[in-house]
């Protein structure tokens, strides 16, 4: 039947990558001052089961990527029905989020719309390095936060800004513009072919660890200035425990990156993104039940 997806189409979809963006959904609902359930499980689901993998489709889509791309050492080829089915994954998301408020639906709508500008080659944003830097660091981090904390908590997001509030979700923007370049360090080649001038290529190989590197750190100082505003340094501290893992791996790449520039593969991308997003998620998971047992 033409309308169902191809196994390609789904592959593409990558459902799996939402995990990694999952750090910020826990977050916002272990800093939120009180929890709508039936919120909670329309917000998951319409982020990470709908709208994620609905541009991670359209982006693909348009990449017609031949080599590796997160989390497909093998990407399938590309077919008409990942265009109609992320399409149609990004409606279903946009419905459910009108379910949760209209505020949060017109969020998912910016998100929807600015990752179309971000793949689409009429525009494509994705090839000029600092706007899409700039649209992953705000979109996927603080943006992402802010708006879910105030649909978890029914809370108007046109009132209640303050300092611990923007600082959390700058947090979120820094510990994912720290991973961005990052996953682009061993697709210079093909982003090139395609015209694309990422964040990457200008920064380097080298540049590209070192950016993100201080951008870490930047993210690790802004959560210290968090925790001690609500005088919970010792939430912090934990951070930091959770962090040793990442900074383990990610110094042994960058040291084997620079003896070989070859060693920026796959593959390490892979384990690197990996461990981060997981000893992150699992960190604030630990806040989360922390702040709610």
């Amino acid at each position: 039947m033409k309308f169902l997806p191809s196994r390609s189409a789904l592959l593409h979809l990558r459902f799996p990558f939402s995990l990694f963006l999952l750090p910020v959904y826990v977050f916002a609902l272990s800093q939120a001052p009180f929890l709508n359930i039936y919120n909670c499980i329309l917000v998951f689901i319409s982020w990470h089961l709908f709208i994620y993998p609905a541009s991670n489709g359209y982006n693909s889509y348009f990449d017609k990527d031949e080599g590796s791309i997160a989390l497909l050492k093998q990407p399938p080829k590309v077919d008409k029905s990942l265009y109609s089915t992320s399409l149609l994954f990004e409606l279903v998301g946009i419905l459910m989020a009108f379910f949760v408020n209209w505020q949060f639906a017109a969020a998912v709508v910016i998100y929807g719309i600015l990752s179309k500008l971000y793949s689409h080659p009429a525009i494509r944003l994705k090839k000029y390095p600092f706007i899409s830097f700039l649209v992953v660091f705000i979109f996927q981090g603080a943006f992402v936060y802010w708006t879910t904390y105030a649909a978890v908590s029914r809370l108007d997001l046109r009132f209640g800004w303050n300092e611990n509030f923007i600082l959390a979700g700058l947090i979120c923007s820094c510990l994912i513009g720290a991973s961005y370049p990052l996953t682009q360090v061993y697709q210079h080649e093909e982003d090139s072919k395609r015209g694309d001038r990422t964040l990457s290529i200008v920064l380097g190989i080298k540049g590209s660890f070192w950016f993100s590197a201080i951008l870490f750190l930047a993210g690790v100082l802004l959560m210290m200035i968090y925790w001690h505003n609500l005088d919970r340094i010792i939430n912090f501290y934990i951070f930091i425990t959770f962090c040793i893992p990442v900074l383990f791996v990610f110094i042994r790449w960058f040291a084997k990156v620079f003896k070989d520039a070859a060693e920026a593969n796959f593959k390490n991308m892979s384990r690197m993104l990996c461990t981060s997003s997981l000893m992150i998620l699992l960190y604030f998971l630990l806040i989360f039940l922390m702040e709610n047992i």
